[in-house]
Protein backbone atom coordinates (compact mmCIF):
# COMPACT_ATOMS: atom_id res chain seq x y z
CA UNK A 1 0.00 0.00 0.00
CA UNK A 2 1.21 3.53 -0.88
CA UNK A 3 0.81 6.73 1.13
CA UNK A 4 -0.63 10.07 -0.87
CA UNK A 5 1.96 13.16 -1.14
CA UNK A 6 0.80 15.42 2.16
CA UNK A 7 -0.30 12.53 4.15
CA UNK A 8 1.08 12.39 7.84
CA UNK A 9 3.05 9.24 7.02
CA UNK A 10 5.17 11.63 4.77
CA UNK A 11 6.41 13.54 7.50
CA UNK A 12 9.35 11.42 8.78
CA UNK A 13 10.12 13.48 11.64
CA UNK A 14 7.27 15.26 14.01
CA UNK A 15 6.86 19.28 13.65
CA UNK A 16 7.35 18.96 17.53
CA UNK A 17 10.81 17.76 17.43
CA UNK A 18 11.72 19.34 14.25
CA UNK A 19 10.96 22.34 15.85
CA UNK A 20 13.51 21.61 18.78
CA UNK A 21 17.02 22.96 19.28
CA UNK A 22 19.71 20.76 20.36
CA UNK A 23 21.65 22.25 23.98
CA UNK A 24 23.94 24.59 22.74
CA UNK A 25 26.24 23.61 26.11
CA UNK A 26 26.52 20.15 24.66
CA UNK A 27 27.19 21.06 21.43
CA UNK A 28 29.89 22.87 21.77
CA UNK A 29 31.66 20.42 23.85
CA UNK A 30 30.84 18.14 21.57
CA UNK A 31 32.67 19.90 19.26
CA UNK A 32 35.95 20.70 21.56
CA UNK A 33 36.19 16.85 21.91
CA UNK A 34 35.84 16.21 18.94
CA UNK A 35 39.05 18.38 17.85
CA UNK A 36 40.61 17.40 20.89
CA UNK A 37 40.39 13.42 19.61
CA UNK A 38 41.97 14.66 16.10
CA UNK A 39 44.93 15.75 17.91
CA UNK A 40 43.75 19.77 18.32
CA UNK A 41 45.08 20.93 21.69
CA UNK A 42 41.54 22.60 22.42
CA UNK A 43 40.52 24.71 25.17
CA UNK A 44 36.71 23.96 26.36
CA UNK A 45 34.99 26.57 28.06
CA UNK A 46 31.75 25.12 27.03
CA UNK A 47 30.19 22.43 29.85
CA UNK A 48 28.88 23.35 32.90
CA UNK A 49 30.95 20.23 34.33
CA UNK A 50 32.92 20.11 37.52
CA UNK A 51 37.00 18.70 36.64
CA UNK A 52 37.17 16.72 40.00
CA UNK A 53 36.54 12.91 40.04
CA UNK A 54 33.73 11.85 41.83
CA UNK A 55 34.38 11.37 45.72
CA UNK A 56 35.80 8.24 46.46
CA UNK A 57 33.17 7.12 49.17
CA UNK A 58 30.45 7.74 47.37
CA UNK A 59 32.47 5.65 44.28
CA UNK A 60 32.82 2.66 46.83
CA UNK A 61 28.60 2.79 47.63
CA UNK A 62 28.48 2.26 44.46
CA UNK A 63 30.81 -0.75 43.69
CA UNK A 64 29.50 -2.08 46.98
CA UNK A 65 25.89 -1.92 45.41
CA UNK A 66 27.06 -3.61 41.95
CA UNK A 67 27.82 -6.52 44.51
CA UNK A 68 23.50 -6.82 45.46
CA UNK A 69 21.68 -8.78 43.77
CA UNK A 70 18.82 -6.42 44.47
CA UNK A 71 19.75 -3.54 42.77
CA UNK A 72 19.75 -5.93 39.23
CA UNK A 73 16.45 -5.36 39.24
CA UNK A 74 13.71 -2.83 38.75
CA UNK A 75 12.58 -0.54 42.00
CA UNK A 76 9.77 1.88 42.71
CA UNK A 77 9.42 4.66 39.51
CA UNK A 78 9.58 7.26 42.06
CA UNK A 79 13.24 6.11 43.59
CA UNK A 80 14.31 4.25 45.93
CA UNK A 81 12.56 5.03 48.72
CA UNK A 82 15.42 5.19 51.18
CA UNK A 83 17.08 7.68 48.43
CA UNK A 84 13.88 9.77 48.70
CA UNK A 85 13.91 9.99 52.53
CA UNK A 86 17.16 11.12 52.32
CA UNK A 87 16.65 13.66 49.68
CA UNK A 88 13.51 15.26 52.27
CA UNK A 89 16.41 15.31 55.30
CA UNK A 90 18.92 16.87 53.29
CA UNK A 91 16.23 19.85 51.92
CA UNK A 92 15.34 20.47 55.15
CA UNK A 93 18.92 20.54 56.14
CA UNK A 94 20.46 22.54 53.59
CA UNK A 95 17.57 25.16 52.41
CA UNK A 96 15.09 24.63 55.31
CA UNK A 97 12.37 23.57 52.90
CA UNK A 98 10.14 20.65 55.27
CA UNK A 99 8.93 17.83 52.59
CA UNK A 100 8.20 14.59 53.30
CA UNK A 101 9.42 12.00 51.41
CA UNK A 102 6.72 11.25 49.32
CA UNK A 103 6.81 14.65 47.70
CA UNK A 104 10.67 13.49 46.03
CA UNK A 105 10.50 12.35 42.38
CA UNK A 106 14.26 10.72 41.58
CA UNK A 107 14.90 11.61 37.87
CA UNK A 108 17.49 11.05 35.30
CA UNK A 109 19.36 14.24 36.21
CA UNK A 110 18.36 17.73 36.83
CA UNK A 111 16.83 17.95 33.32
CA UNK A 112 14.75 15.40 33.16
CA UNK A 113 13.42 16.68 36.24
CA UNK A 114 12.77 19.80 34.88
CA UNK A 115 11.23 18.29 31.86
CA UNK A 116 8.28 15.87 34.48
CA UNK A 117 7.56 19.70 36.16
CA UNK A 118 6.75 21.20 33.18
CA UNK A 119 4.50 18.05 31.77
CA UNK A 120 2.79 17.80 34.98
CA UNK A 121 1.96 22.01 35.13
CA UNK A 122 1.79 23.00 31.56
CA UNK A 123 -1.17 22.89 29.06
CA UNK A 124 -0.32 23.99 25.49
CA UNK A 125 -1.00 27.83 25.54
CA UNK A 126 0.34 28.21 29.04
CA UNK A 127 2.84 30.87 29.41
CA UNK A 128 5.86 30.02 31.50
CA UNK A 129 8.38 33.55 32.21
CA UNK A 130 12.28 32.98 31.58
CA UNK A 131 14.34 35.66 32.79
CA UNK A 132 17.20 36.03 30.29
CA UNK A 133 19.80 34.99 30.34
CA UNK A 134 18.65 31.59 30.88
CA UNK A 135 19.33 28.33 30.65
CA UNK A 136 19.47 26.94 27.31
CA UNK A 137 16.75 23.68 28.14
CA UNK A 138 13.83 26.12 30.22
CA UNK A 139 12.50 27.53 26.78
CA UNK A 140 12.87 24.31 24.78
CA UNK A 141 11.55 22.04 27.47
CA UNK A 142 8.46 23.92 28.13
CA UNK A 143 7.52 24.81 24.81
CA UNK A 144 8.16 20.87 24.27
CA UNK A 145 4.46 20.60 26.24
CA UNK A 146 3.10 22.97 24.46
CA UNK A 147 4.44 25.99 26.86
CA UNK A 148 5.12 29.36 25.26
CA UNK A 149 8.05 30.98 26.99
CA UNK A 150 8.42 34.60 27.66
CA UNK A 151 11.76 35.57 28.21
CA UNK A 152 12.45 38.73 29.93
CA UNK A 153 15.81 40.14 29.59
CA UNK A 154 18.26 41.44 32.03
CA UNK A 155 21.58 42.74 31.89
CA UNK A 156 24.57 43.85 34.00
CA UNK A 157 22.52 47.21 35.14
CA UNK A 158 20.67 44.91 37.31
CA UNK A 159 23.37 42.15 38.10
CA UNK A 160 21.55 40.19 35.64
CA UNK A 161 17.97 39.83 38.16
CA UNK A 162 15.03 40.20 37.27
CA UNK A 163 12.36 42.98 38.60
CA UNK A 164 9.29 42.72 40.18
CA UNK A 165 8.58 45.68 37.67
CA UNK A 166 9.49 43.25 34.79
CA UNK A 167 7.91 40.33 35.72
CA UNK A 168 4.37 42.51 36.22
CA UNK A 169 4.90 44.25 32.64
CA UNK A 170 5.00 40.54 31.46
CA UNK A 171 2.03 38.97 33.20
CA UNK A 172 -0.51 37.86 31.30
CA UNK A 173 -3.82 35.77 32.53
CA UNK A 174 -2.29 32.83 30.35
CA UNK A 175 1.16 32.92 32.80
CA UNK A 176 1.31 29.56 34.45
CA UNK A 177 5.15 29.37 35.91
CA UNK A 178 7.92 31.40 36.66
CA UNK A 179 11.33 30.06 36.43
CA UNK A 180 13.68 30.95 39.10
CA UNK A 181 17.35 30.05 39.07
CA UNK A 182 19.89 30.97 41.86
CA UNK A 183 22.75 30.54 41.52
CA UNK A 184 22.45 31.58 37.70
CA UNK A 185 23.68 29.29 34.81
CA UNK A 186 25.04 31.01 32.83
CA UNK A 187 25.71 34.11 34.58
CA UNK A 188 26.58 33.20 37.93
CA UNK A 189 24.21 35.81 39.57
CA UNK A 190 22.54 35.38 42.89
CA UNK A 191 19.38 37.30 44.05
CA UNK A 192 19.82 38.68 47.80
CA UNK A 193 17.21 37.70 50.00
CA UNK A 194 15.19 40.55 49.66
CA UNK A 195 15.14 40.34 46.23
CA UNK A 196 13.71 36.61 46.45
CA UNK A 197 10.86 37.65 49.14
CA UNK A 198 9.79 40.40 46.49
CA UNK A 199 9.49 37.98 44.06
CA UNK A 200 7.68 35.31 45.89
CA UNK A 201 5.66 37.46 47.32
CA UNK A 202 4.59 38.81 43.49
CA UNK A 203 3.87 35.00 42.23
CA UNK A 204 1.72 34.25 45.34
CA UNK A 205 -0.03 37.41 44.95
CA UNK A 206 -0.60 36.41 41.46
CA UNK A 207 -0.94 32.53 41.70
CA UNK A 208 1.92 31.76 39.45
CA UNK A 209 3.65 28.78 40.20
CA UNK A 210 7.16 28.63 40.79
CA UNK A 211 10.00 26.16 39.56
CA UNK A 212 13.22 27.02 41.32
CA UNK A 213 16.34 25.40 40.09
CA UNK A 214 18.56 24.86 43.29
CA UNK A 215 21.35 22.80 41.50
CA UNK A 216 23.91 25.32 41.98
CA UNK A 217 22.75 25.77 45.92
CA UNK A 218 26.03 25.18 47.33
CA UNK A 219 28.53 27.11 45.13
CA UNK A 220 28.26 30.39 46.44
CA UNK A 221 30.92 33.30 47.30
CA UNK A 222 31.66 36.70 48.61
CA UNK A 223 29.04 35.93 51.29
CA UNK A 224 26.07 35.31 49.34
CA UNK A 225 23.76 33.70 50.96
CA UNK A 226 21.84 29.85 50.45
CA UNK A 227 18.22 31.20 49.57
CA UNK A 228 15.09 29.05 48.61
CA UNK A 229 12.21 30.67 47.66
CA UNK A 230 9.52 27.98 48.26
CA UNK A 231 11.24 28.29 52.22
CA UNK A 232 11.28 31.62 52.71
CA UNK A 233 7.83 32.48 51.09
CA UNK A 234 5.39 30.64 52.64
CA UNK A 235 2.96 32.65 51.14
CA UNK A 236 3.06 30.85 48.10
CA UNK A 237 1.37 28.07 49.54
CA UNK A 238 1.60 24.44 47.35
CA UNK A 239 2.22 26.53 44.11
CA UNK A 240 5.65 25.71 44.13
CA UNK A 241 8.13 23.03 42.69
CA UNK A 242 12.37 22.61 43.29
CA UNK A 243 14.49 21.14 41.14
CA UNK A 244 17.88 20.02 41.86
CA UNK A 245 20.28 16.68 41.68
CA UNK A 246 23.82 15.56 42.78
CA UNK A 247 25.82 17.07 39.51
CA UNK A 248 27.62 19.89 40.44
CA UNK A 249 27.58 19.83 44.40
CA UNK A 250 29.15 16.12 44.31
CA UNK A 251 30.95 16.10 40.48
CA UNK A 252 28.70 13.30 39.78
CA UNK A 253 27.43 14.63 36.48
CA UNK A 254 27.10 11.12 34.27
CA UNK A 255 25.53 9.43 37.33
CA UNK A 256 22.46 11.10 35.86
CA UNK A 257 20.51 11.60 39.42
CA UNK A 258 18.79 14.35 39.51
CA UNK A 259 15.14 15.46 41.69
CA UNK A 260 12.06 16.85 41.81
CA UNK A 261 10.07 18.26 45.05
CA UNK A 262 6.32 19.84 45.00
CA UNK A 263 3.28 19.29 46.28
CA UNK A 264 1.44 15.63 46.26
CA UNK A 265 -0.71 15.66 43.54
CA UNK A 266 2.05 17.05 40.94
CA UNK A 267 4.69 14.94 42.18
CA UNK A 268 1.67 11.94 41.46
CA UNK A 269 1.72 13.31 37.93
CA UNK A 270 5.03 13.33 37.39
CA UNK A 271 5.52 9.91 38.82
CA UNK A 272 3.25 8.23 36.37
CA UNK A 273 4.48 10.17 33.58
CA UNK A 274 8.08 8.75 34.68
CA UNK A 275 6.59 5.11 35.39
CA UNK A 276 5.48 5.07 31.62
CA UNK A 277 8.54 6.84 29.76
CA UNK A 278 12.01 5.75 31.71
CA UNK A 279 10.42 4.24 34.78
CA UNK A 280 13.00 4.06 37.63
CA UNK A 281 16.86 5.94 37.36
CA UNK A 282 19.53 3.34 37.18
CA UNK A 283 20.14 1.64 40.95
CA UNK A 284 23.47 1.95 41.24
CA UNK A 285 23.28 5.84 40.53
CA UNK A 286 20.86 5.98 42.92
CA UNK A 287 23.29 3.92 45.81
CA UNK A 288 25.80 6.22 44.88
CA UNK A 289 23.69 9.34 45.48
CA UNK A 290 22.33 7.84 48.58
CA UNK A 291 25.67 8.54 50.11
CA UNK A 292 26.22 11.67 48.70
CA UNK A 293 23.29 13.14 49.82
CA UNK A 294 23.79 11.40 53.27
CA UNK A 295 27.12 12.70 53.80
CA UNK A 296 28.62 15.67 55.01
CA UNK A 297 29.58 18.73 52.30
CA UNK A 298 33.71 18.85 52.99
CA UNK A 299 33.40 17.33 49.39
CA UNK A 300 31.67 20.63 47.99
CA UNK A 301 33.51 23.11 50.26
CA UNK A 302 36.71 21.71 48.76
CA UNK A 303 35.87 22.18 45.30
CA UNK A 304 34.51 25.84 46.45
CA UNK A 305 37.26 26.95 47.12
CA UNK A 306 38.98 25.70 44.26
CA UNK A 307 36.29 27.35 42.17
CA UNK A 308 37.01 30.73 44.06
CA UNK A 309 39.90 30.91 43.50
CA UNK A 310 39.63 30.40 39.38
CA UNK A 311 36.89 32.81 39.59
CA UNK A 312 39.13 35.84 40.66
CA UNK A 313 41.33 34.40 37.95
CA UNK A 314 39.14 34.51 35.44
CA UNK A 315 37.56 37.48 36.38
CA UNK A 316 41.00 39.50 36.37
CA UNK A 317 42.10 38.20 33.16
CA UNK A 318 38.96 38.69 31.20
CA UNK A 319 38.68 42.35 32.08
CA UNK A 320 41.94 42.94 30.76
CA UNK A 321 41.47 42.10 27.36
CA UNK A 322 40.51 45.43 24.93
CA UNK A 323 36.63 45.21 24.06
CA UNK A 324 35.23 42.17 27.21
CA UNK A 325 33.98 43.74 30.14
CA UNK A 326 32.51 40.86 32.94
CA UNK A 327 31.25 41.73 36.48
CA UNK A 328 32.31 39.27 39.13
CA UNK A 329 29.64 36.23 39.32
CA UNK A 330 28.69 35.10 43.39
CA UNK A 331 27.33 31.36 42.41
CA UNK A 332 27.76 28.91 40.28
CA UNK A 333 31.11 28.22 38.43
CA UNK A 334 30.61 30.56 34.95
CA UNK A 335 31.56 34.01 33.88
CA UNK A 336 29.82 35.68 31.32
CA UNK A 337 31.73 38.89 30.16
CA UNK A 338 30.15 41.36 27.76
CA UNK A 339 31.97 41.05 24.17
CA UNK A 340 30.29 43.49 22.15
CA UNK A 341 33.15 45.53 22.22
CA UNK A 342 34.75 43.18 19.82
CA UNK A 343 31.68 43.12 17.48
CA UNK A 344 32.54 44.72 13.92
CA UNK A 345 35.83 44.74 14.61
CA UNK A 346 38.57 43.39 12.33
CA UNK A 347 40.08 39.92 14.10
CA UNK A 348 43.06 38.41 11.80
CA UNK A 349 40.95 39.67 9.23
CA UNK A 350 37.86 37.99 10.31
CA UNK A 351 34.77 40.43 11.38
CA UNK A 352 32.26 38.96 13.89
CA UNK A 353 29.01 41.31 13.35
CA UNK A 354 27.33 39.08 16.31
CA UNK A 355 28.97 36.92 19.70
CA UNK A 356 27.98 33.80 17.68
CA UNK A 357 29.94 34.58 14.95
CA UNK A 358 32.35 35.86 17.03
CA UNK A 359 32.94 32.60 19.03
CA UNK A 360 33.62 30.76 15.33
CA UNK A 361 36.68 32.84 15.46
CA UNK A 362 37.84 31.93 18.50
CA UNK A 363 37.44 28.33 17.69
CA UNK A 364 38.83 28.44 14.74
CA UNK A 365 41.67 30.60 15.23
CA UNK A 366 43.27 29.76 18.81
CA UNK A 367 41.36 26.22 19.27
CA UNK A 368 39.42 27.87 22.06
CA UNK A 369 35.99 26.82 22.86
CA UNK A 370 33.34 28.93 24.35
CA UNK A 371 29.08 29.52 24.37
CA UNK A 372 28.14 32.30 22.74
CA UNK A 373 25.10 34.34 24.29
CA UNK A 374 22.59 33.63 21.90
CA UNK A 375 22.17 30.28 23.41
CA UNK A 376 21.13 31.70 26.16
CA UNK A 377 18.82 34.29 25.03
CA UNK A 378 21.30 36.96 25.58
CA UNK A 379 23.27 38.31 22.24
CA UNK A 380 26.86 39.69 22.53
CA UNK A 381 28.09 37.64 25.52
CA UNK A 382 29.85 34.53 26.41
CA UNK A 383 29.70 31.87 29.19
CA UNK A 384 32.79 30.57 29.94
CA UNK A 385 33.04 28.15 32.70
CA UNK A 386 35.56 27.85 35.23
CA UNK A 387 35.01 24.44 35.96
CA UNK A 388 38.54 22.97 34.29
CA UNK A 389 41.91 23.03 35.38
CA UNK A 390 43.74 26.27 36.44
CA UNK A 391 46.32 25.82 33.83
CA UNK A 392 43.64 25.10 31.06
CA UNK A 393 42.08 28.32 32.22
CA UNK A 394 45.11 30.72 32.38
CA UNK A 395 46.31 29.26 29.38
CA UNK A 396 42.82 29.48 27.55
CA UNK A 397 41.85 33.14 28.40
CA UNK A 398 45.47 33.65 27.28
CA UNK A 399 44.95 32.68 23.85
CA UNK A 400 41.74 34.54 23.78
CA UNK A 401 43.65 37.79 25.15
CA UNK A 402 46.49 37.04 22.48
CA UNK A 403 43.70 36.58 19.62
CA UNK A 404 42.05 40.18 20.40
CA UNK A 405 45.15 41.94 21.26
CA UNK A 406 45.21 43.28 17.76
CA UNK A 407 41.47 43.78 16.71
CA UNK A 408 40.91 46.52 14.56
Amino acid sequence: MTTSPGTAADRRVSALLSALQPSATLAVDSRAKALKAAGENVIGFGAGEPDFPTPAAIVAAAVEACQDPKNHRYTPAAGLPELREAVAVKTRRDSGLVVDASQVLIANGGKHAIANAFAALIDPGDEVIVPAPYWTTYPESAALVGGVPVSIPTDESTGFCVTVDQLEAAWTPQTKVLVFCSPSNPTGAVYDPAQIDAIGAWAAERGVWVLADEIYEHLLYDGAELCSMPARVPALGDRWVVVNGVAKTYAMTGWRVGWMIGPPDVITAATNLQSQITSNVGNISQRAALAAVSGDLTAVDEMRVVFDRRRRTMVSMLNEIDGVTTGVPRGAFYCFPNVTGLLGRSIRGRVAATSAELAEIVIDEVKVALVPGEAFGAPGHFRLSYALGDEDLIEGVSRLKSLFADAG
